[in-house]
């Protein structure tokens, strides 16, 4: 059961850690659009959309990551292991 615990924090934190990446590519290409000297109006609106898209998906993403650590927690309250992060006391 520990083994199922493990691979599903794993695999949450695998994903997690690639839609934040995704997040951050998506919003630099955005921004690099709108900033962009082009005088096509198309290619800069377009994004301002990837802009605000970017940021309603790191809402989201935000949202999602409590909801995974969450079930993280769970998983490993139910296999038995211990919490991930836990503070290392010197003697």
């Amino acid at each position: 059961m520990a083994d199922i615990a493990s691979f599903v924090t794993d695999l949450i934190t695998r994903i997690t850690a690639l839609a934040w990446g995704l997040f951050f590519l998506t919003w630099t290409v955005g921004w690099m659009l709108r900033g962009a000297p082009i005088p096509i109006l198309r290619v800069k609106r377009y994004g301002q959309n990837l802009i605000e898209d970017a940021v309603a998906a790191a809402f989201w993403l935000a949202v999602g990551t409590a909801v995974f650590s969450l079930i993280a927690h769970v998983a490993r309250l139910m296999g038995g292991s211990p919490p991930m992060s836990s503070p290392i006391v010197s003697p």
